[in-house]
C-alpha cells in the first residue's frame, strides 16, 4: 500500500533539506571548496522555490521558514567574506575616541602607543587591502560597529553576534514593510519571500554580515512611507539608508517627477542635511579627501566579477596595451550620472510602482558597468525586483555564486568561462523578459 505525503508534510521535509544545507554552509564550508559551494548553492534554490511555490498562502509558515534559516548562523564565523573584522575594528577604533575615516589600520598598527583589543588579529585577517586605506563605511554603518565593539569589546565571536542581530532585525522591518507595500500596491503580499527566504540574502547578510539588507530596510521603510504620501519621514529614513550605504545616492534624481519641484527640493534638502549632520561627529582637515579617494578606488583600482567593463578593458588591451581602469573609471561614472538624470526627466515615475521599476533599471545599469560585482550586491537588485514584473535578478542572484571561483586557488584568479556562463544567463534572461514585454504592450495597443 502506497502512502502519500501532504503537501504540508513535504514542506517540512523541504525545511529540513534547507536547513542542514545552511547549517553545513554556516559551519563546514570555505570559500576555496568552490565545488561544494556552487552545488549548496544551486540545491538551495531549487528546494526553496518549492517551499515558496507551495506555501505562499500559508504566510506564517514562510516567516517562521525565514526566521530558522537565520538562526541557524547564529554562532558562526563568516566564512565567505573576512569584511566583518574590518567592521569590528572600525566600531573599537570609535570607542578609542579615534576616527576610522582618518585612522588607516596599518598604520596605527606601526605606532608603539596605539592599542585595541585584539588588533592583531583584526588587521591581518580583514586583509591587506582593507588595512592599506580609510573606511569607507557611512556613520550609520559605523554606529552599529560601534554597538558591537560596546557590547563585545573583547570577543570577536560576541560582536559578530551583535551584528548578525542587527541585520536579522533590519530582515524583519523589510519582511514587515516589503508585505505591506506590496499589499497597498495590489500585488502579492508573498512576493516578499522571493527576497527573505533568498539563499543569496540569508548566506550574505545573515552569514557573512554584509549591511546591504539595512540599508533596504531603510529604503522599502522609506518607500511605504512615501506611498502613504508620508514624503517628509519618507526622507529622513531615506538619509539613514543612504547612511548605512552610499548606494541609494544614485536613486534619488528619481523622486523627482513624483514629488514635483517645491516638495523635490524640500526632499533633497532633508535627505542631504541629515547626511551632513550625521558626518559632523567624523569632520576632520583630512575626512572629505580622505573619504573620496576610498571611494574612487572602487571605480580605478578594484576589479572583480565585472560583465561589461571587462569586455570595454579587452578592447583597451587590444589598443593600448594596457589596463585602462584609470580611464574608464572616471568616465563610467559620469556616464551613468548623465543616465540617471535622463532616467529621471524623461520617463515616467509618477508611482510608486514607476519608481520601482526605474529603481531596477538604474541598479542594473550601474553593476553591469562596474569594475567590482561583489556577490552580496545583487541583494539590491532582488528586493527590486520584488516590486516589478522582472525576475533576471532571481536568476543573477543563482548564479553569481560562480563568482566564488577566483577563490577556489590559491592565488586568487578568476575563471572567465564560468563569468562568461553567469552573465551569458543573466543578460539572455534579461533580454527574453524585455521582448516578452514588448510583445505584450503591442498586442494590448
Amino acid at each position: 500500500m502506497s502512502v502519500r505525503l501532504s503537501d504540508t508534510t513535504k514542506s517540512y521535509s523541504y525545511l529540513f533539506v534547507a536547513s542542514m544545507l545552511y547549517v553545513y554552509m554556516a559551519y563546514f564550508i570555505e570559500r576555496t571548496q568552490f565545488i561544494a559551494l556552487a552545488f549548496c548553492f544551486g540545491l538551495l534554490f531549487l528546494v526553496t522555490y518549492i517551499i515558496i511555490q507551495s506555501q505562499k498562502n500559508s504566510f506564517f509558515f514562510l516567516v517562521g521558514a525565514s526566521l530558522l534559516f537565520r538562526l541557524l548562523f547564529a554562532f558562526s564565523l563568516p566564512n565567505l567574506s573576512q569584511d566583518f573584522y574590518r567592521f569590528i575594528w572600525d566600531g573599537r577604533l570609535i570607542l578609542q575616541g579615534l576616527n576610522p575615516f582618518t585612522n588607516m589600520p596599518n598604520d596605527l598598527m606601526t605606532n608603539p602607543n596605539f592599542q585595541l583589543s585584539q588588533a592583531s588579529e583584526l588587521v591581518s585577517k580583514m586583509g591587506s587591502l582593507s588595512a592599506s586605506h580609510y573606511s569607507n563605511y557611512p556613520p550609520v554603518n559605523q554606529l552599529f560597529f560601534s554597538i558591537a565593539g560596546l557590547l563585545s569589546n573583547n570577543f570577536i565571536l560576541g560582536s559578530v553576534l551583535v551584528l548578525r542581530t542587527i541585520i536579522v532585525i533590519a530582515d524583519v522591518g523589510t519582511l514587515y514593510f516589503g508585505a505591506k507595500l506590496l499589499d497597498n500596491l495590489g500585488l502579492g503580499k508573498h512576493r516578499i519571500f522571493w527576497y527573505v527566504l533568498n539563499p543569496l540574502v540569508i548566506i550574505e547578510l545573515s552569514g557573512n554580515l554584509h549591511f546591504e539588507g539595512v540599508m533596504l530596510f531603510f529604503l522599502v521603510w522609506s518607500m511605504y512611507l512615501l506611498h502613504q504620501s508620508h514624503w517628509k519621514t519618507a526622507a529622513v529614513v531615506l538619509a539613514l539608508s543612504i547612511s548605512v550605504k552610499l548606494l541609494p545616492l544614485l536613486l534619488l534624481p528619481l523622486f523627482f517627477k513624483k514629488l514635483g519641484l517645491v516638495k523635490s527640493i524640500l526632499f533633497y534638502s532633508i535627505v542631504i542635511g541629515i547626511n551632513v549632520l550625521l558626518f559632523l561627529p567624523f569632520l576632520s582637515a583630512d575626512l572629505i579627501a580622505n573619504y573620496t579617494e576610498t571611494i574612487g578606488l572602487w571605480f580605478t583600482n578594484f576589479e572583480f566579477n565585472a560583465s561589461i567593463y571587462y569586455l570595454i578593458r579587452e578592447i583597451g588591451y587590444g589598443f593600448t596595451g594596457y589596463n585602462i581602469i584609470q580611464t574608464t573609471g572616471k568616465i563610467m561614472p559620469i556616464l551613468i550620472v548623465l543616465f540617471i538624470l535622463y532616467r529621471s526627466f524623461f520617463t515616467k515615475n509618477a508611482s510608486t510602482l514607476d519608481l520601482f521599476q526605474s529603481f531596477l533599471v538604474v541598479l542594473s545599469v550601474y553593476l553591469f558597468s562596474s569594475t567590482t560585482v561583489h556577490p552580496w550586491y545583487v541583494i539590491n537588485l532582488v528586493l527590486v525586483c520584488v516590486f516589478t514584473k522582472y525576475r533576471f535578478s532571481l536568476l543573477w542572484s543563482m548564479v553569481v555564486v560562480l563568482s566564488y571561483s577566483a577563490y577556489a586557488n590559491a592565488a586568487f584568479k578568476e575563471n572567465y568561462w564560468l563569468l562568461g556562463i553567469e552573465y551569458g544567463l543573466v543578460f539572455g534572461y534579461l533580454i527574453y523578459e524585455v521582448r516578452k514585454k514588448m510583445s505584450l504592450r503591442a498586442f494590448e495597443q
